[in-house]
């Protein structure tokens, strides 16, 4: 039995946050019945073609749901909507600020007929506050939570790669309705819960913020280097590729000097005698392991790394990381099913009994959920003449 089998999630959503949230949920067992607008869907579908004509982002946070179309405008739909709610467990949604409050779906409205509902709301600033009613967006919460002020090289802040910010506000809903889930089970009542995309990326800014207590300077920009800890961070090796290194103490700084760099007398050295020395003279220091590696390949300064026991790794394209022997080795990726054909996912880190269901085409459960609510054939098609679903 899977940990939430049995457990049926209703969701209205759209873009990352809430997609990655519930497709966790769907991963550890969960129904998960998401309502998309009726011939467009989740505007995440559009964001591009990538995956055999599917979207990269939909691909990515949709697996093992069901998709229903409902315009939830319309009259009609608030009686759809109303048996599904009597029918879930958890509901989730990310729509506008003041959107699900219209549509009746606040947990206030609806803790009194359901009181074991656990709802989760995902915004971008919370519910209240002066920014409430702000747009967010991924990169505009990258900026508001101090991620850029820390990123990129001291000329120019540079944003994250991937969608780190809707990342952090959906780990953080994901492992929240599971705590409510049991809380739940302990009380026999749900709960609401608030995550933002502000607060969830600020604490992911733990350690810079805490750095920078009471005024003191910030950590500085320092591209793919620590910005705190040196050496540590990438070095371009004789045959043009880099390597990534990371000496974390004393003891490992002496074994790098004597057995890497094959320069002894550094570790004994006044200018690098310790991490903050060596932070402070980091371009000096760059320049000392440059001149050693640049007479070595990539694949003999990790020879040279390995056997002094330094942390180290190869900078891979997204090529190698799809061939990445380790992820082979340990059988990480599965097959899934999709519009498009079958394509291969990542088994979840932690649950190798995940489901990892198919990615649903837009509306593709829309007559079987409503059969289940007690629709009848003709009550179908009068809903989707009247261009309800």
């Amino acid at each position: 039995m899977l940990p939430l089998e049995g457990i049926t999630v209703l969701t209205l959503e759209h873009a990352i946050a809430a997609p990655l949230a519930t497709r966790q949920l769907a991963d550890l067992g969960a129904r998960v019945i998401k309502v998309e607008r009726p011939g467009v869907g989740d505007f995440a579908r559009g964001y591009d073609e990538r995956v055999r004509g599917l979207s990269s982002h939909f691909v990515w946070t949709n697996r093992g749901k069901e998709s229903l179309t409902l315009d939830v405008k319309q009259p009609a739909a608030a009686a759809v909507l109303a048996r599904l709610v009597a029918r879930a467990d958890v509901l989730v949604q990310n729509l506008a600020p003041g959107a699900a409050a219209r549509l009746g779906l606040s947990y206030e409205q609806l803790a009194p007929d359901h009181p074991r509902l656990v709802v989760c709301d995902i915004s971008g600033y919370g519910s209240d506050g002066p920014y409430r009613d702000k747009k967010a967006y991924d990169l505009l919460i990258q900026g508001e939570s101090g991620f850029l002020a820390v990123t990129g090289s001291a000329g120019e802040p540079a944003k994250a790669g991937c969608s780190i910010a809707d990342i952090a506000a959906g780990m953080q809903a994901h492992v929240n309705i599971l705590a409510a889930l049991i809380e739940r089970g302990r009380t026999g009542r749900g709960r609401r819960i608030e995550v933002s995309m502000l607060e969830s990326m600020v604490e992911w800014m733990g350690f810079p913020l805490y750095y920078a207590f009471e005024g003191a300077s910030p950590p500085p920009r320092a591209g793919a280097s620590h910005a705190t800890i040196q050496p540590y961070g990438p070095f371009r090796a004789g045959d043009g590729k880099t390597v990534m290194l990371g000496v974390q103490n004393e003891r490992e700084w002496a074994a790098f000097c004597e057995q890497v760099l094959r320069r002894p007398e550094l570790a004994r050295d006044e200018r690098f005698a310790s991490n903050s020395r060596r932070v402070a003279r980091r371009e000096a220091l760059h320049a000392i392991v440059a001149e050693a590696f640049a007479t070595l390949s990539a694949e003999q300064v990790i020879a040279r790394l390995d056997a002094a026991q330094i942390a180290n790794a190869r900078v891979n394209d997204l090529a190698e990381v799809w061939a990445h022997p380790q992820l082979a080795a340990r059988g990480c990726w599965r097959e899934i099913d999709t519009p498009a054909g079958r394509v291969p996912a990542l088994v979840p880190p932690g649950r190798d009994d995940a489901p990892m269901g198919e990615v649903p085409a837009l509306g593709q459960h829309t007559e079987a959920i409503l059969g289940e609510l007690g629709y009848r054939t003709d009550d179908i098609a009068a809903l989707r003449v009247a261009g309800a679903i």
